[in-house]
């Protein structure tokens, strides 16, 4: 007994085949029915459906073909859901690469983009094979909800343009200021046609979304656009007349130009693309993780991401990432495994073979408003106003971290975030000392337990189990703390965590223990937080963890008459 429990808290170290296995051969060696199959092929059509016109908007938006953003999603997606280390991982162009997207190709070409793409390929399989992908979790929760609500504005400000039909004196600039600045310039240019196509696609997928959720409201509103501009022969730029239409073929892999000069130039692009994939990545890895209770291996995802951005670059694609929005679609409309993603990419590819034509008749103002729709999902405003309230010093690493990505760059952001959340901990962790004046030794001598302390046998009932969290529990924690919390609902019906060790938490470790919770709630698990401080359960509190989800306790003996009043009669 006392060896099996070993083994369950000391697993053997995985050896290094193990943890870059794709996730595809482990549900493979699962046993894969035809069942599977069927709800594989199901999910891989509804995510389909929705990434083929977000493709060809992120890829406008980056200022390059449509076609190459379905290159992206057929070569780059069908990479990483089959080597990758998430199972519903689904990949592809993703919005929060548009602003470092367009600024390199305005300033190297297309050409430059690709070798960027394919560089950061190969830093992305430096990163996952050195083992570093583990670091990336560390990043404060705060940082990434600024950064994210961050580029959701940069790319909505770079959509007015098209959703207005506006007609700028130049070239768009890159930065927000002198951009609005121009937008300002040229709002007498306002095209009537564009403008309603734009209303009428946003209205058409608020509707949808509000009362049919399940019917595929983006393709809808684009086919709907581009009916009412080819029927009434309304003035509004499309695919066609900008682009003259997509290709009906893939083109053949083909390497571009390289030299020494040019691949120094292309380098800090080829990094912050590295960078800002690795992270976009493994955040919708996570929240997949969190929405079916399954765990990804980061290391395997960034290998598998580093293949696919080679890959897609070779065939004439752009950057490609893990993208949240389409991995949520993917587990919602029951995928089984990596092969839903797989075929995600073999529809888009036979759609490209088939519709090509028509996709000439979609409005560019319709496109817009897609991602207009887009960057309102990727503000999270319950979770920005939530961090705005938590405390002074997380709503500091927030606002820093958004206005420095609007007003400045994306990494920039990202790293004085990161700073601001490190020195924040210190501060924290200096302030959480406390020193008595009793004239105690500050290193205590061992005496014998007292009658009052607290004795874990009370609740060693083959029904509970009690964890309890000594220390800081911090962004740095939040990882390893996850992992344990994840096996709650193993074999128990309630779950006891005592937090009465705990000197503070932080919003990123708040943000797990509410993932904890609603894992236990799905399993029928019971949940107690044991001995929180009132500084804690209010932190608690603002970020949902309350009622009817968790009860909170002061003792154990007070945890344990909740459950016996809880328990059904005998």
């Amino acid at each position: 007994m006392d060896q099996t429990r070993r083994a369950v808290h000391q697993p053997a170290r995985p050896t290094f085949s193990e943890l870059f296995t794709p996730k595809l051969v482990t549900v493979l060696r699962e046993g894969y029915t035809l069942a599977h199959f069927k709800a594989d092929a199901i999910a891989g059509l509804t995510v389909a459906i929705v990434a083929l016109p977000l493709s060809m908007a992120i890829a406008i938006a980056s200022g390059v073909t449509p076609e190459r953003g379905l290159y992206t999603s057929i070569i780059g997606g069908f990479l990483v859901s089959a080597l990758g280390g998430s199972r519903f991982q689904i990949g592809g162009p993703a919005g929060a690469f548009i602003v470092l997207v367009a600024a390199t190709v305005a300033r190297v070409g297309v050409d430059g983009l690709l070798l960027a793409t394919m560089m950061a390929g190969l830093f992305l399989l430096a990163i996952g094979y050195l083992g570093l992908g583990t670091y990336i979790k560390f990043i404060p929760y705060p940082v990434t909800v600024g950064f994210t609500a961050g580029i959701a504005v940069i790319i909505f400000s770079g959509q007015i343009v098209e959703l207005f039909g506006l007609k700028l004196a130049g070239k768009e600039p890159g930065p927000l200021v002198p951009k609005l600045m121009a937008i300002g310039e040229a709002a007498g240019t306002i095209n009537l046609a564009a403008t309603a196509v734009a209303a009428l696609t946003i209205i058409t997928i608020a509707l949808l979304k509000r009362f049919r959720p399940k019917w595929p409201a983006m393709l809808i509103a684009i086919g709907l656009a581009s009916l009412v501009v080819a029927l009434l022969a309304m003035p509004a730029e499309t695919i066609g007349t900008r682009f003259g239409g997509i290709p009906r073929s893939l083109q053949w892999p083909a390497f571009p130009p390289l030299s020494l000069d040019r691949i120094i130039d292309v380098l800090p692009d080829a990094i912050a693309f590295a960078l800002l994939g690795a992270i976009e990545s493994l955040l919708s890895a996570v929240v997949a993780d969190g929405m079916t209770g399954r765990r990804h291996r980061s290391n395997c995802e960034l290998v598998a991401q580093g293949f696919a951005n080679i890959a897609s670059a070779l065939f004439g694609g752009i950057c490609t990432t893990g993208t949240i929005a389409r991995t949520a679609t993917n587990v919602r409309a029951g995928a089984h495994g990596p092969v839903s993603g797989m075929m995600h990419s073999a529809i888009l590819l036979a759609l490209m073979l088939v519709a090509a034509p028509l996709a000439s008749y979609i409005p560019l103002a319709a496109l817009a408003g897609v991602l207009a729709v887009v960057c309102w999902n990727m503000f999270e405003k319950q979770a920005f106003a939530t961090l705005l309230r938590a405390s002074r010093g997380d709503a500091l690493v927030l606002m820093a971290t958004f206005l420095i990505v609007i007003f400045r760059d994306l990494t920039e952001g990202i790293v004085v975030g990161f700073a601001l959340g490190s020195i924040l901990f210190i501060d924290r962790m200096a302030k959480s000392i406390a020193v008595e004046a009793d004239h105690q030794s500050l290193v205590q001598e061992d005496v014998a337990d007292r009658a009052s302390a607290y004795d874990s046998s009370e609740a060693s009932d083959a029904d509970t189990v009690v964890y309890r969290i000594s220390g800081a529990f911090f962004f740095g924690a939040a990882s390893t703390v996850g992992t344990v919390l994840d096996r709650i609902a193993d074999q128990r019906r309630n779950f006891i965590l005592d937090c009465s060790a705990v000197p503070f938490f932080d919003s990123t470790a708040a943000n797990v223990i509410e993932g904890a919770a609603h894992k236990a709630s799905r399993a029928g698990v019971r949940f107690i937080i044991l001995g929180a401080s009132p500084q804690i359960r209010r932190m608690l509190i603002n970020h949902g963890v309350k009622r009817p989800l968790v009860t909170y306790a002061a003792s154990i003996t007070d945890a344990r008459a909740q459950l016996k009043k809880a328990a059904p009669p005998a």
